[in-house]
């Protein structure tokens, strides 16, 4: 797709949680890695703020093409790397630092063309990385049972079997093809939102989105290889936008800090390993008044912050942070 012909986003990007996070790191230097590269602006903070050199890693190559017009003002302190944050390991070692802003970009989701927004009509596309099976090709071909699975698991949509036995029918009729078109099937399964509330189709297309990406995956082997990137002393951020996400992160923090405590407080106490991580504060940081008034996206964003230890990097279960798994492929 040509960059000409891209519609540009309607509003400036504005990094969330990006003054607490500053400060919960503070004092930034040495080297970073932000996973979640996106418009850039968690880069640019950090870079301001005093990191020698921040590693960009974004799978959307739209992320570093818009940022041609600014990342030369850095030179060599920033380098754009795309690629998925589940392997940054692999882009950089003894980091100072990580930071990532899970879920979709305020510039993935401000083009229609992308496909991630019910509030815009374009192709039913939702592909991070621009490549692969779109949310196109999931709608017309998973089984009823598997979207039910999908909208239900990864979005905890309570009408999951309504809205997947419509769908079925309506693409029964033709492809359903753009976001218009699933945005009206979701409307006439659920009432209508009442002001205030969020819109009906918000938890099936943050479900979809979520299949076709992979993202608790690639969340959980993120969260792994951030403990294998981390030097000791170094620091994870990470900002999360729903439950789900940000379970996965508390219990990951938690288990590797020591701090989830016996199952059962009658059973017998046990050696523990040495912990991964140390925790800034076990209550994740929230947006205040300011940062609601000036970004409105910001209301369900939740930040958490660990240190890095000394202690060797290791392996942990997927379903102890309470990741959602289907019991099959999504084909």
């Amino acid at each position: 797709m040509a960059a000409a012909a891209r519609s540009e986003p309607d509003d400036p990007h504005i990094p969330v949680l990006l003054r607490p996070l500053l400060a919960a790191v503070s004092p930034v230097s040495g080297v970073w890695l932000d996973g979640t590269f996106g418009a850039g602006g968690y880069t640019r903070g950090l870079l301001e703020a005093g990191a020698d050199k921040v590693i960009a890693v974004d799978r959307d190559p739209l992320a570093f093409e818009m940022a041609q017009e600014w990342a030369g003002e850095y030179g060599d302190r920033l380098v754009m790397q795309q690629g998925v944050f589940s392997k940054m390991d692999e882009y950089g070692q003894d980091l100072d630092g990580i930071v990532l802003d899970l879920g979709v970009s305020s510039m993935q989701l401000d083009l229609a063309e992308r496909g991630f927004s019910f509030m815009k009509d374009g192709p039913l596309d939702m592909r991070m990385s621009q490549s692969g099976e779109s949310a196109a090709d999931l709608v017309n071909t998973a089984s009823e049972t598997m979207l039910a699975d999908i909208l239900f698991h990864f979005g905890e949509e309570r009408a999951s079997r309504r809205i997947a036995r419509a769908i079925c029918r309506a693409r029964d009729e033709a492809p359903i093809e753009t976001t218009k078109q699933l945005t009206t099937i979701i409307e006439s399964c659920l009432p209508r939102s009442k002001p205030g509330h969020s819109h009906p189709a918000t938890r099936s297309f943050q479900a979809i989105r979520i299949a076709v990406n992979a993202e608790y995956d690639e969340l959980f082997q993120g969260l792994m290889a951030a403990e294998r990137a981390l030097k000791p002393g170094g620091k994870l951020a990470v900002v999360t936008f729903h439950s789900i996400e940000d379970r996965m992160v508390k219990r990951f923090m938690q288990a590797r800090a020591g701090a989830q405590g016996r199952a059962n407080r009658y059973a017998p106490e046990t050696e523990q390993p040495d912990p991964q991580f140390t925790l800034k504060s076990r209550k994740a940081i929230g947006p205040d008044d300011q940062e609601l008034a000036e970004n409105p996206r910001s209301r369900s964003s939740k930040l958490r912050v660990a240190t890095r230890t000394d202690a060797p990097a290791g392996a942990i279960d997927a379903a102890g942070l309470g990741m959602p798994r289907l019991k099959d492929t999504i084909r």
